[in-house]
């Protein structure tokens, strides 16, 4: 063979060579993703959409402060990828919340979620999330049975809120450990009176967490309180005057209620305006919200409430100036303040992105690996050890929670809370309302 064909040869070789190394960069650089997805379930319409608004909302103040520094870095592809957000209305429906999460992944194949308010709602869409092995941090969904179920894999889910067990519990002990005392005081009850407690909780998971707790807790801890009545409502419920009627014949000395923002404020309204059932509420802290506030006017006064985030009390401590930062960026971008659900799925989407670089990757087995070996520092709410981390059993983070006492602001016109417990963060004591009527002697 000639020397000439031999070269043209090699030549041809070489560019069909050459032709296949330019077109594997291609496809390469033609999958490297331009933005990290993240899909945020929230209930934009339907009854819990005040407090989907907040989670939303409190979403992008996230997304924007991880961009704003350049994205999230992805060692799989060699730079800084930005988050790019989408929202999932499931419409505080179960059958809303499956078609907005078979959407998101399906369709907008998000590289993982964030957000899951009611639990009754989360609930049913977890079946579509484990089928499809997305990284999943839930923080609303408050019943214990999100990553604790044993009918579906729950590997891909982790559970960043206080479970009914954690704050049902602590609730139940502050009732008898504060609440008890002051009332027996002031009324000079003996000690061996048992304290009257009313539950008054939605029927979903979520309300019956709440009642399951207080039960065992008081069984537990042999508390000395009775549970008088425990009624139950359908969630979006409005007009609660009948039950507390059927609550104010069993005259407690103390009403514990399992509710949402758009029930929680009516149930205390109508107790007060029109039922005339003058004792103390102490409430769940998903409704520790501006929304809650202005809802109640004067008729949530000397009302409790437990929480871990409050739009207006900032408890001492390392979370302090981020949580006022926070508050700041919201205000400034949405004219308002964030609720404590908006909270959590601030830090949602910073524990996703964090697990996602610390994963390297978008592969979704890997974000979920990274998401259960997460260990970064607390930012806006304390947590318990300093660090926001997942048990190893249930996926579950620790919180440190408090409880706030209501209280009427002549200046502003409205109620504004104060940490009364525990007492290392309090601003206040805890005061008795001059209109406060306990149950039988």
């Amino acid at each position: 063979m000639r020397t000439s064909t031999i070269i043209l040869l090699l030549l041809a070789v070489g560019l069909i060579l050459g032709g296949v190394a330019i077109s594997g960069c291609t496809q390469q650089a033609s999958t490297s993703p331009n933005e990290v997805k993240i899909g945020v379930v929230a209930s934009l319409t339907g009854p819990a959409s005040a407090t989907g608004k907040d989670m939303w909302q409190s979403a992008q103040i996230a997304a924007d402060e991880i961009n704003a520094d350049g994205g999230v870095y992805v060692q799989e592809f060699g730079k800084k990828i930005p988050v790019k957000l989408i929202v999932g209305d499931d419409e505080s429906t179960r059958e809303g919340g499956q078609k907005a999460v078979t959407k998101l992944i399906s369709s907008d194949n998000v590289d993982a979620l964030v957000g899951g308010f009611s639990s009754a709602v989360t609930t049913a869409h977890l079946s579509v999330v484990a089928e499809h092995k997305v990284p999943y941090v839930i923080t609303g969904a408050s019943s214990p049975t999100i990553t604790r179920r044993t009918d579906i894999d729950t590997t891909y889910m982790y559970h960043f809120c206080p479970t009914t067990d954690d704050y049902g519990g602590q609730t139940t002990m502050f009732i008898s450990n504060l609440l008890r005392p002051a009332i027996y005081r002031k009324f000079n009850f003996n000690e061996d009176r048992p304290l009257r407690l009313a539950i008054i909780y939605q029927d979903s998971p979520y309300g019956k967490g709440v009642l399951t707790a207080v039960e065992n807790t008081i069984k537990k801890e042999n508390l000395p309180v009775r549970i008088v009545s425990n009624e139950s409502f359908k969630m979006g419920e409005t007009d609660f005057r009948t039950l507390l009627t059927n609550v104010k014949g069993a005259q407690p000395d103390v009403i514990y209620s399992a509710a949402f923002l758009n029930e929680q404020g009516p149930m205390i309204t109508q107790a007060r305006r029109d039922v005339g059932l003058n004792t103390l509420f102490v409430v769940v802290e998903c409704n520790d919200d501006p929304d809650y506030y202005k809802s109640l006017s004067r008729y949530g006064e000397g009302s409790v409430i437990e929480s871990h985030f409050s739009p207006y009390s900032v408890p001492k401590g390392s979370t302090s100036n981020a949580a006022v930062a926070f508050k700041n960026s919201y205000q400034k971008k949405w004219g308002g303040l964030p609720g404590m659900m908006g909270a959590t799925t601030y830090e949602g989407v910073q524990i996703v992105a964090n697990a996602v670089g610390q994963a390297g990757s978008l592969d979704k087995a890997k974000i979920r690996d990274a998401l259960g070996a997460t260990n970064m520092p607390q930012t806006i709410e304390a947590m318990k050890g300093g660090n926001i981390t997942f048990s190893r059993d249930a996926r579950e983070a620790s919180f440190n929670l408090y409880m706030e006492q209501l209280t009427w602001n002549e200046t502003l016109q409205e109620l504004r809370p104060d940490i009364i417990y525990p007492a290392e963060l309090s601003q206040g004591n805890f005061v008795l309302p001059n209109w406060y009527q306990p149950g039988t002697t």
